[in-house]
């Protein structure tokens, strides 16, 4: 993955039309989505039950864009593979998910995929530095996962000393949780560059009417944009 600090938007499809995940993830596309983020969760290692790998694989078929699956799943190496079948493009599991890491980053990329780490809010940054050449994306939380619509955790200081750690390696940094209009300037100037947003995207629209997906990406957008001209 070379160097890209262009900022992108990845729409989660957890706030999405569940009855319509393919016209959703195509409508939201569409309307200027760079990414989309899928988030897998267990109702074990967080408190709700979302997709398997045969949904993401399903909903891989109307992805055009890249598919951001984000595990928030315990253990993950077993289900790898069954992420790489689906088509997952970059796969991302926690770090608080099992005890070895480094092995289920290495298993992830010998899959074929992008391998991305997150981090939950109690969770400092140096969990992540002996893994850092092996990691593509570092997943920041600035919610407690499980649930979409939380208030946001500002995790800046966090997101500056990742940003340190990583230096020129082409490491994105990706903020999940609570990510607006009014949030998303802090965690880019912070150095993120990857914007998950699900109510913040998809509120006020639908797949018969996906205007509003536009007008809400574009939003993000500008206030990023007014944000680095201000610096």
């Amino acid at each position: 993955m070379t160097r890209d600090r262009s900022i992108k938007i990845a729409p989660s499809i957890l706030s999405a039309d569940f009855a319509d995940f393919g016209r959703e993830i195509e409508a939201v596309e569409a309307q200027g989505a760079d990414w989309i983020h899928v988030d897998v969760m267990d109702g074990h290692f967080v408190p709700n039950l979302t997709f398997g790998p045969p949904a993401v694989k399903a909903f891989r078929k109307h992805v055009k864009t890249v598919m951001d699956v984000h595990l928030m799943i315990a253990p993950v190496d077993p289900y790898i593979d069954a992420y790489a079948d689906a088509g997952a493009d970059i796969l991302t599991a926690h770090v608080e998910a099992g005890p070895h890491i480094h092995r289920t980053l290495q298993a992830i990329r010998g899959a074929g995929m992008k391998a991305g780490v997150a981090l939950n809010p109690g969770t400092p940054a140096e969990a992540v530095a002996h893994v850092l050449d092996l990691a593509d994306l570092i997943c920041v939380m600035t919610v407690n996962p499980g649930f979409g619509g939380q208030k946001f955790i500002n995790m800046t200081g966090k997101i500056r000393q990742l940003r340190n750690m990583i230096g020129d390696r082409p490491i994105h940094i990706e903020i999940d949780g609570g990510v607006t209009p009014e949030t998303a300037p802090m965690v880019v100037e912070a150095g993120a560059d990857v914007l998950v947003a699900g109510s913040a995207v998809f509120k006020g629209g639908s797949r018969a009417n996906p205007d509003p997906y536009g007008e809400n990406i574009r939003a993000l957008r500008a206030a990023v944009t007014r944000q680095e001209a201000a610096e």
